[in-house]
């Protein structure tokens, strides 16, 4: 677990690189490790690695979103130890939705250091259309207001790049702008769910002291050019509240 990729996303979030080996990692920076590069050839459209090659099956659904998550923190991970991580398919199910079909694709992680379980992760995907000229928008849900602490959080394309560059992510919806608004009819870039997770779990961790549990889900997109709140309450519920007051992420910490 290569300490210098831990300390380069600390500097981009604005932090102090303070992550040097033998030093226990933040909760979910296990984000920057166990990249698995494909060739060109294995590539779909979107720069993501094309599905029905590998572990997730082809559901002829081009749209990819990461929509969700629930991590176990059993054992603090160390940087500069060597960890094996193992994916398995959870469940694999397809949907009529209110704007077309929907792929849902659950992958299971464990993360294993000096012999112990430190992370157990349920990843969900969710795969959709192609949008079409008269396809409803979804309208997203509105964030609550009752937050016991409210954190401002501003996003770039430079930060979104950097990300993507830690997490080896090739998704272009988070640093092609002609293909997010063209293609996908997104508005701007669109800022990775786990990297709106990421600001959660650290400001979890920051209240808590120790966090054991986090899940999430993402309800409505982040364009990269809009500040976000963080919001927490004194129970461990949390959610990210966009500029206009919508709800884009709403999560449990304990």
């Amino acid at each position: 677990m290569d300490p210098a990729r831990s300390a380069a996303l600390q500097v981009a979030l604005g932090q102090p690189a303070t992550i040097i080996a033998g030093a226990t990692l933040p909760p979910f920076f296990h984000q920057l490790y166990f990249w698995e590069p494909q060739p060109p050839a294995k590539l779909g459209r979107d720069g993501h690695p094309a599905t029905g090659l590998g572990l997730i099956p082809d559901l002829g659904l081009p749209r990819r979103m990461w929509a969700g998550g629930r991590l176990a923190f059993d054992t603090p991970m160390m940087a500069g130890e060597p960890a094996h991580k193992t994916t398995t398919i959870d469940s694999v199910t397809r949907k009529d939705g209110r704007t077309g079909p929907l792929g849902f694709v659950t992958l299971r992680h464990k993360i294993v250091q000096n012999g112990r379980v430190c992370v157990t992760e349920s990843q969900d995907l969710v795969y959709r259309e192609d949008l079409s000229s008269d396809a409803p928008s979804p309208a997203a849900p509105i964030a609550r207001r009752d937050e016991d602490l409210c954190r401002t959080v501003h996003f770039d394309s430079t930060l979104l790049f950097r990300y993507s560059a830690l997490t080896f992510n090739g998704h272009r919806i988070h640093y092609d702008l002609d293909y997010a608004r063209d293609v996908e009819g997104y508005a701007g870039l669109v800022t990775h769910g786990p990297l709106l997770a990421q600001h959660l779990i650290l400001l979890a961790t920051e209240q808590l002291g120790t966090l054991r549990t986090f899940s999430f889900r993402a309800t409505a997109p982040l364009m990269h050019f809009e500040a976000a709140d963080l919001c927490w309450c004194a129970d461990g519920t949390m959610w990210v509240r966009g500029p206009d007051g919508r709800q884009c992420m709403q999560a449990q910490a304990s």
